[in-house]
């Protein structure tokens, strides 16, 4: 074997060796957290069923474990007009496309830092007229002092990745652009969240203003009865005013609720994507919003699965731990191996002849000696910052099983409300009759009509936001439970929710 082939031996035994070696990262190999063994959302029991009550919307809701929730779950609610509005809301919101575009663009840095697991390559060709002093050495082969010089090049450079930077820098791309898949159903969800909320608003304020003008209609009568009984003398001025007064304070509640009706239909244009001008055709009215009887309930050892804030807290966490293995990677040697080849001549068509070609292999392996402290107070920032994001990880899940037990216990408590406010409404809408017949027949004063008038008031409003409450919490419970974005969504088609498989280093 000669000398130069036992140097390119070795040559290539070394670079087999650090390939080899390369093959390891250092930092933590991230682990997602195990999910909490847990067995009920609840502290205390609660019942497989909500109380019932005789009205529409005061149907029995059953909570069914284990079963799965749709993932156009406000098609629930059985409102056509409904879902009309979600589809096309979907189609326009500029919220749901903003976050769309920051998921490309987290893909798109994630494709580039896969870039660096390939070596560089770049090509160069530099023409240049030049004339040299004639007190040097001509810097030509031959005596010419004035020539053309063209020059081409061609750089291969290769950063090895012998402990792993490279990886974990793209380990953490990646899980910052699953965050941002995550974020993106997340806006999904709070987008439908939302405008089944706002629709349930809408449908509680025109309930409200019906009941109020309800209360007005009463007032009004008993009022025209008073003014004849007065003009009998049966009864007397302050009873009158006092009836006048009653029916103004019912009226002057209608203009604040009408303008909740208008800033509500405002907010499902904006939610829709469309300026106040262009408001919904849709309406909507409690008694064609239906409540959902059997409510999916997701097992406590799925929730962290299928919980977005979670997924997404997560991924974060996912990041930070990568980031310790960068920091860790830039403190260790660094290893790079650089190549070119080109050739200078005074003719193009020369630059490649015999003699005019040249090349040159070069390897680099630098450590920093001394840089203050730097890369190490930067690894331990780094470890800090993945012990926050475990802390808030922790906080997240928490908050997780802390809304769904909230809507639990919000569903139960206001089925039992609805079933009393049914009842007060029936209650005082008896007194109310037998009052305004006494007054009919002179037998009730001023006073107890009044009482009788504001106690139906109150119980009626209270029975209208019951009923509103329910479908609320409704709305509430499907939320902390995550959606069901899990089957896929709508914005599947677009191409912005599937992950499509990594490049092969």
């Amino acid at each position: 074997m000669t000398a130069r082939t036992k140097r390119l031996s070795g040559t290539g035994a070394a670079f087999l060796t650090v390939v080899l070696v390369s093959g390891c990262a250092v930092g933590p190999s991230f682990r997602p957290p195990a999910a909490p063994t847990l067995s009920s959302y609840t502290g205390t029991s609660i019942s497989d069923k909500t109380t019932s009550a005789d009205i529409t919307g005061g149907e029995e809701q059953r909570f069914v474990p284990g079963q799965d929730l749709p993932t156009d779950w406000w098609t629930l609610f059985g409102s056509p007009p409904l879902n009309e509005l979600i589809a096309k809301a979907l189609g326009t919101s500029p919220t749901l496309a903003a976050v769309e575009a920051s998921v490309r663009q987290a893909r798109e840095l994630y494709f580039a830092g896969q870039s660096a697991y390939y070596p560089t390559v770049q090509a160069s060709y530099s023409p240049s007229h030049q004339k040299a002093s004639a007190a040097l050495s001509p810097p030509l082969s031959t005596s010419d002092l004035n020539f053309d010089l063209h020059t081409t090049q061609g750089t291969l450079s290769y950063a090895l990745d012998v402990f792993g930077g490279t990886r974990r820098q793209v380990e953490s791309l990646r899980a910052t652009a699953e965050g941002q898949r995550f974020l993106l159903e997340a806006a999904y969800l709070t987008l439908t969240s939302s405008l089944v909320s706002a629709a349930i608003q809408e449908a509680l304020l025109r309930a409200q203003i019906a009941a109020t003008n309800e209360i007005v209609d009463i007032s009004a009568r008993s009022l025209a009865l008073f003014r004849r009984q007065f003009e009998l003398g049966a009864v007397t001025r302050l009873d009158v005013a006092a009836q006048e007064a009653a029916l103004a304070q019912v009226q002057q509640t209608l203009p604040p609720l009408r303008k909740q009706l208008e800033q509500t239909r405002d907010l499902l244009a904006a939610l829709s994507g469309r300026f106040p001008s262009d408001e919904p055709e849709e309406t909507f009215e409690l008694a064609s919003l239906r409540l959902p009887q059997d409510l999916p309930v997701s097992l406590p050892s799925t929730l962290v699965a299928r919980r977005l804030d979670v997924r997404a807290a997560e991924a974060q966490l996912h990041t930070a731990s990568a980031q310790i293995g960068v920091a860790l990677a830039a403190r260790l040697p660094q290893f790079a191996i650089t190549a070119t080849a080109g050739g200078t001549a005074t003719a193009f068509s020369q630059i490649f002849a015999s003699g005019n070609p040249y090349w040159a292999i070069a390897a680099t392996v630098a450590q920093t000696v001394f840089d203050g402290g730097t890369r190490l107070h930067q690894q331990r920032a780094a470890e800090a910052a993945y012990e926050q994001s475990a802390a808030q990880y922790r906080t997240t899940v928490i908050g997780a099983f802390q809304n769904v037990a909230d809507s639990l216990h919000a569903l139960v408590a206001d089925a039992d409300t609805l079933k009393a406010a049914v009842a007060a409404e029936q209650a005082t809408k008896t007194t109310l009759d037998i009052t305004t017949e006494a007054q009919r027949l002179g037998a009730a004063n001023y006073l107890a009509v009044l009482t009788a008038q504001q106690a139906y008031r109150q119980a009626l409003l209270a029975r209208v936001q019951a009923q509103a409450a329910r479908l609320s919490d409704t709305v509430v419970l499907f939320q902390a439970l995550g959606g069901g974005w899990w089957h896929g969504s709508e914005l599947d088609n677009a191409g912005t929710s599937a992950w499509p498989s990594d490049r092969q280093r």
